[in-house]
Formats: C-alpha cells, structure tokens, sequence
C-alpha cells in the first residue's frame, strides 16, 4: 500500500498536470486574435515541447529502442490524430467559442471511446457508464443553449466536436502502444510526429501556417509574441506532460486521469480570469453535467478489473488540450 505522503505529491502532480493544460486555450487565444493561424499556434507548442522532452525521452528508452522499433507505426498515428488532429482542431474551436465552451465539447471525446469500445470491440457499456454518457450528452445540449441567446458559432462547434474525434482517437491510440514504451518516450514521439506533419503539410500549401512577431494582448496586456509561445510550449505542454506522467506512476493511470478532469475547472476559471470569459449559467449547468457524466465513466472504469485482466483495456492517459 503506498505511503501518504506519496499519495499526496502523485495528487499534487496531477493537478499541476490539470492546471498547466488548462492554460493552452487562453494562451492560443492570445496568439489567434494576433493573426496566428491554428496550425502554426499547434506546430509551435509540439515542436518546440518535443525538442525539450526529447533528452528525458531518450534517457528512459536506453536498453529499450527495440520498443521503439515496434511502435513507430503507433507513435506516427498516434501524433497524426491524437496530437495533431485533436489540437489543431482545439485550438480552431477556440477561434469562434469561448475557451471552457470549446474544451467541454472536446471532452466528449471521452463519451465517443465507450461507444467505438462498444460497437467495434463489443464491450458494452455498463449502467454507470450509460448514465455517465446520457448525462453528458444532456449536458452538450444546454452548453449549446440551443434556445437561448447565446448564439455560439456553428463553425467552432463543428471544430469542438471535431477535437472530441480526435481526443478518443487520442485515448484509443495511447491504450494500444506497448506497455514497455515509456510514457514520455511517447509523448515526444507523437508531439515530433504532429509538428513534423503540419509543417509539411504547411509547406505545400495544404494548411494554413501564419505567424505574426510583433506584440500581441495577453490579460489585457500587450506583450511579446514570446510570452504565449513560452506557455503553450514550456507551461502547457512540457510541465504538463512530465507533471502528468509522474503524477500517473505515482497515483495510477486510472485516478490520475480522474484527477484529470479538473482541467475543465481550471480551464474556464483560467479564461475568466485572464480573458474575461465566463460561460452563461445554462452553459455553467450543461458544463457541469458533462464532466458530472465523464466522472461517472470513469468511476466505473475505476470499479472495473484492472488492464492486465481485460484483453482490450479503456485508455486513461491524460488529456491533450
């Protein structure tokens, strides 16, 4: 059984974890309203997160590259849709919704996972986590406050919905890489491969990759272009990877990814304070449902045999928003 004082610092990791990705929205709003297009905001934060995380990668793969052999495959997918995909589509989510709207509906992606485990590998869902999807779906609806007036851009919902794709192909992916692949040695690989893809991909046109380097407004401040770069890349990106990982050896992959779930508190409580950015109380109501709905799923997931006596075990890795 492990020590309290364990315990507590595995907890306390994994809310820094919670805390610093919850920064990405606000961050990259800054960067949009500036003239940064999504894709260059994305490629920048991987990029240079990778380059930073790659020396401790690379300290945890000694003796173990013929695990990376086996997994690039899972790594080269893994960074196209996971990484890429998911905050690509974030990120434009957060060009037309409030940032706590848009990570709510990415989120869903979470809801998605029990159905594509349901309907391609047959494990069905059990009540708990049935109750946990309606509710969260229940929920998306009052966060839409379709009859309300809150007129929330069709087009960011679309890209919302769209990061959710990619955050439960995100989970899907990081549950089947190989045990052995240190979870950092991953985390670089995908966030290489996702910044490799959109500079390429900008390269030949078929994205957009702006970028502007004067002053940009941040907290009501103008400030260099440095600071958001900074905080997407070091802050939201490499502290909350490593915080996450060690919180997760530490804590389990299971609680920690429950801890997880209090990016979405912070998210919007970020965004409030440094945007001025406050969902509506029908939207705070339809919020609360959803995360009350993926708590649920993972409390079930909790209950559930442990990974090792299921042969298709439901990913826990922390979120990549």
């Amino acid at each position: 059984m492990r020590q309290p004082p364990a315990a507590g610092l595995g907890l306390g990791l994994a809310l820094l974890s919670a805390i610093t990705f919850a920064t990405s929205g606000t961050f990259a709003r800054s960067l949009i309203d500036a003239g940064w297009s999504a894709e260059a905001a994305v490629a920048a934060r991987v990029g240079i997160a990778a380059l930073v995380v790659a020396i401790p990668a690379a300290l945890s793969l000694r003796g173990k590259w013929d695990v990376l052999r086996r997994n690039l495959a899972a790594i080269g997918v893994f960074g196209l849709l996971g990484v890429a995909t998911a905050q690509v589509c974030f990120f434009n989510a957060v060009r037309y919704l409030p940032v706590g709207v848009a990570l709510l509906l990415e989120y869903l992606g979470i809801i998605l996972v029990v159905g594509w485990m349901w309907l391609v590998h047959g494990h069905r869902p059990r009540r708990l986590t049935v109750a946990g999807s309606v509710a969260a779906i229940a929920g998306l609806f009052f966060v839409l406050d379709l009859t309300g007036t809150t007129g929330l851009d069709p087009v960011g919902v679309l890209w919302g919905l769209a990061a959710a794709v990619g955050l439960a192909g995100y989970f899907v992916l990081a549950g089947r890489v190989d045990a052995g692949l240190p979870s950092v040695a991953m985390a670089s690989g995908g966030m290489a491969v996702g910044a490799a893809v959109l500079l390429l991909l900008g390269a030949v046109g078929a994205l957009p990759l702006r970028a502007t380097f004067g002053e940009v407004t941040f907290a009501g401040q103008r400030t260099s272009w440095l600071l958001p770069i900074v905080g997407l890349s070091l802050v939201a990106a490499v502290v909350a990877y490593l915080a996450g990982i060690a919180g997760t050896r530490i804590l389990g992959a299971r609680l920690s990814s429950f801890v997880g779930l209090t990016e979405v508190m912070f998210a919007v409580l970020i965004a409030w304070l440094v945007l001025g950015e406050l969902p509506t109380v029908v939207q705070l109501f339809g919020g609360t449902l959803i995360v009350a709905g993926v708590a649920l799923v993972r409390v079930d997931e909790l209950r559930a045999p442990r990974p090792e006596e299921r042969p298709e075990p439901r990913p826990t890795e922390p979120s990549l928003s």
